[in-house]
C-alpha cells in the first residue's frame, strides 16, 4: 500500500509557509459535563502536528466529534473540549475556529482547530461541491485518521482528491505497514483468532482469511457455531445454528489450501451468565442441556498457547471467553500472554477491536503486542478484505 508520508515531506524540508489541512480522529469519550474522561486519540494525534508545526507549516486540525446533525450546531458538539486538552498536549493556545469552510486565518508555525467537520453540510455524502471548497484552504492534506478510513467523505476522502498534496500522517501510516505487514507480507505462518459472540457479524471476515490464514482460531460464541458444524451438543450456549453451513464452507475453504481450524477440546460452562455462576471444566463433547459454554477449557488453552508458539504471524481480534468474569478468564488471559511471549520471540503481532483492546489492558500486556490498531470498524473492514476509501485514495494520488 504505497503512499505519499508527511515524515518525507518534513524530511525534505517542503512543509515550509505551507497551509497543512490535517484530518485526525478526535472523536474522544466525554461524560456529562463536557469533560473528556479519556484522551488516547487526542494524545496521539499529536506527533503529525508537531511534524508540520516543526517543519514551518500553518496548521488547521480537524475531526468529527459524536453523531451531530449536518447543518445544526449544538455546544454538545463543540471540539472546545478538544482544542483545550490539545494545548495542553502541545504546551501552546489551539484556538478553535467555527464555520470555516470559507477561510481560515493562520500563520506558519501556529495551529488552529476548526469545528467539528460533520457540522457540515455534505460532509457524511463526501460532497464535491464542499470536498473542493475544503481542498482549497490548503497546499498539504494529511489523513491521520484511521478510524474513519473505511469512511468515503468530505474530510477522509473528497479532499484528499484535490488537494495539491495527499499524504498520511504518522499514526495512519503505522496501521498502513501493520495492516500490510500482518497480512499482505506475513510471516508464516499466519495465525488468525476471531472471536466474538455472533458469526453473522464476523462472517465476512471469517471468509475473507479462510483464504489467507495457515490456522484460525474461533472463539467465543462464534466457536460455539462451528461446534455445532462439528456435531457436538451445546447446552443453551450462545450460538447460530441457521449458520452451521457458513462455518462448514469456511472449514472447508482452509481445508482446501492446507490450513486447520483446531476447535475447543475442553470447555468451561456454566448454568447461568453471571460472574458467581459456578464454573465446571468439561469435554466439548459432554456439554449438558441445562449448561452454557463460556470459557474454553485448560486443555484448549494450552492447546492454543502451542498453536501461538508456532506462528510467525498472529493477528487478534477478540477473547475467547467471557474475559470480564474471572472464572471465565482463564482462556482468554493464557492466550493474552502466549501472544506476548510470541512477540517477545520475534513473532509479528497485530492486535484490534474493542473487547481485545479491554483484554490487552486487563492483562497489561500493551507493551508486548507489535501493533495495536486504534481502527475499530476500518480495522475489521480491512479484515474482510473490503478497499478502505480513505486509504486508496491516498494510494491514487501517490500513483500506487
Amino acid at each position: 500500500m504505497k503512499v505519499k508520508l508527511l515524515s518525507e515531506l518534513a524530511a525534505a524540508n517542503a512543509l515550509a509557509g505551507k497551509r497543512v489541512f490535517i484530518r485526525s480522529d478526535l472523536n474522544v469519550p466525554q461524560d456529562e459535563a463536557g469533560n473528556i474522561t479519556e484522551d488516547t486519540r487526542i494524545r496521539a494525534s499529536v506527533p503529525a502536528i508537531k511534524m508540520a508545526l516543526e517543519g514551518g507549516a500553518a496548521v488547521m486540525v480537524t475531526s468529527h466529534l459524536g453523531r451531530p446533525k449536518e447543518g445544526e450546531f449544538k455546544p454538545e458538539d463543540s471540539l472546545a473540549p478538544v482544542a483545550k486538552r490539545l494545548g495542553e498536549l502541545l504546551g501552546r493556545e489551539v484556538p478553535l475556529v467555527a464555520h470555516w469552510v470559507d477561510g481560515v486565518k493562520v500563520a506558519p508555525g501556529e495551529v488552529v482547530m476548526l469545528e467539528n467537520c460533520r457540522l457540515n453540510k455534505g460532509e457524511k455524502s463526501n460532497s464535491d461541491e464542499l470536498a473542493r471548497r475544503m481542498a482549497s484552504l490548503c497546499d498539504v492534506y494529511v489523513n491521520d485518521a484511521f478510524g474513519t478510513a473505511h469512511r468515503a467523505e468530505a474530510t477522509t476522502h473528497g479532499i484528499a482528491k484535490y488537494a495539491p498534496v495527499a499524504c498520511a500522517g504518522p499514526l495512519l501510516a503505522a496501521e498502513i505497514e501493520a495492516l500490510g505487514k500482518a497480512l499482505e507480507q506475513p510471516q508464516r505462518p499466519l495465525l488468525a483468532i476471531v472471536a466474538g459472540s455472533k458469526v453473522s457479524t464476523k462472517l465476512t471476515i471469517l471468509n475473507h482469511l479462510a483464504q489467507k490464514v495457515d490456522l484460525l482460531v474461533v472463539g467465543g460464541g462464534i466457536a460455539n457455531t462451528f461446534l455445532l458444524a462439528e456435531g457436538m451438543k451445546i447446552g443453551k450456549s450462545l450460538a447460530e445454528p441457521d449458520l452451521v453451513p457458513e462455518c462448514r464452507k469456511v472449514m472447508q475453504t482452509l481445508a482446501a489450501k492446507g490450513g486447520t481450524l483446531p476447535l475447543p477440546i475442553d470447555v468451561v460452562v456454566a448454568k447461568e451468565f453471571k460472574a458467581d455462576a459456578e464454573a465446571t471444566v468439561r469435554r466439548s463433547d459432554d456439554v449438558r442441556d441445562d449448561e452454557m459454554i463460556l470459557d474454553i477449557g485448560p486443555q484448549s488453552a494450552l492447546a492454543l498457547t502451542r498453536v501461538i508458539n508456532s506462528a510467525g504471524t498472529i493477528v487478534w481480534n477478540g477473547p475467547v471467553g467471557v474475559f470480564e468474569f474471572d472464572a471465565f478468564a482463564n482462556g482468554t488471559h493464557q492466550m493474552a500472554l502466549a501472544i506476548a511471549e510470541a512477540t517477545a520471540r520475534g513473532a509479528f503481532s497485530l492486535a484490534g477491536g474493542g473487547d481485545t483492546l479491554a483484554a490487552i489492558a486487563k492483562y497489561g500486556i500493551g507493551d508486548r503486542i507489535s501493533y495495536i490498531s486504534t481502527g475499530g470498524g476500518a480495522f475489521l473492514e480491512f479484515l474482510e478484505g473490503k478497499t478502505l476509501p480513505a486509504i486508496e485514495v491516498l494510494q491514487q494520488r501517490a500513483g500506487g
